[in-house]
Formats: C-alpha cells, structure tokens, sequence
C-alpha cells in the first residue's frame, strides 16, 4: 500500500467517524420508569425520579383533595401521594401488593405518585413520540409528552412537579 492510499483511508475514516458522531448526537433518548396505572402503561422520565418505594403504610389524612391519598414517611422524609388515576379520571382500583410508590422530585417541589405495578425501565427515543390523540384528550392531556408506537403513555415529570394544583402546600397559622 502506497503512502498515498494510507493518507487517503485516514481522511475517509476521520470523515466516516465525524459522520457517526453527528448521528449519535441528533437522537436524544430518555430512560423512563414504565409502570401501569388502570390497565395502561405509563413511563415518566427517571432523571426525576428519586426512588421506587413500596406502598406498605401510609396515612390518610382528612381535608385533602381526593387525588392526594395520603403520606407516607420514607426513611424520615414525609412525602405526599399523589393518585394519578383520581387526579385524571381514570378508573379506580383498589390498593394491593403490587402497589408502588414513585417518589419523584427537583428543586421546589417532591412527592410520590401511586403506581398499579412498576415494570421497569425503557429507553425511548423522544422523537419518535406521537403527539397525543383526539382519545386522550383530557384533564391529563397537559401532563403528558406523547405517545409510543407500543401505546407507553409518556408523562412530563416537569410539568406534574411545576403545577401547585397537583400537591397543596399550606401553612397553618396560630
């Protein structure tokens, strides 16, 4: 081989690797915590998700809303537990051992959302999420980023965690 051939395979394989780089980068894919709630699946991002807790005990409390099911107190932090199917008019099963609760947070704002079963993790890719159809159009419709082609309802954790109608935050005055 020439040292002419030798430069020329170098420059293709420098191009050919560029090439490579830029398709990996235009992708953006996202891990996603898939559980169901009344018989559909669900993921929700899990960069915003702290931890998967087990729905032992909690505690009901009176005057809340009815999407609030209670707290629940996980290695000292009281957090709140938010009823998804409630909260979007889904239907409504009862509590079982399956039940989990995912805990999901950022700076201003943590509770747990009750989960029917947690089946795992997926990684998607968010341009390939369908947009959300005219079906489930809705209360929750706000919440939610799209749609796979494997019908996994993908939520934004951002927009559940920014909205103060989700979990109430009130201070008693004495």
């Amino acid at each position: 081989m020439t040292k002419e051939q030798r430069k020329l395979l170098k420059m293709r394989a420098i191009e050919m690797a560029k090439e490579q780089e830029t398709t990996l980068n235009t992708t953006s894919s996202e891990d996603v915590i898939v559980f169901s709630l009344a018989s559909e699946s669900y993921g929700i991002e899990s960069e915003f998700v702290r931890e998967v807790y087990p729905l032992k005990v909690f505690t009901s409390l009176p005057g809340l809303p009815s999407h609030i099911l209670g707290i629940i107190n996980v290695r000292g932090l009281i957090h709140p537990i938010v009823d998804l199917k409630k909260f979007f008019n889904l239907p409504v099963t009862g509590l079982g051992e399956l039940n989990k609760v995912i805990i999901i947070w950022n700076d201003e704002m943590e509770f747990g959302i009750l989960a029917d079963e947690v089946i795992g993790m997926k990684m998607i890719n968010m341009e390939e999420l369908l947009p959300v159809s005219s079906i489930m159009k809705g209360i929750g419709e706000k919440y939610l980023k799209g749609v796979t082609n494997d019908r996994l309802i993908v939520l934004s954790a951002e927009k559940l965690l920014s909205d103060k109608n989700i979990v109430i935050n009130e201070s008693v005055n004495q």
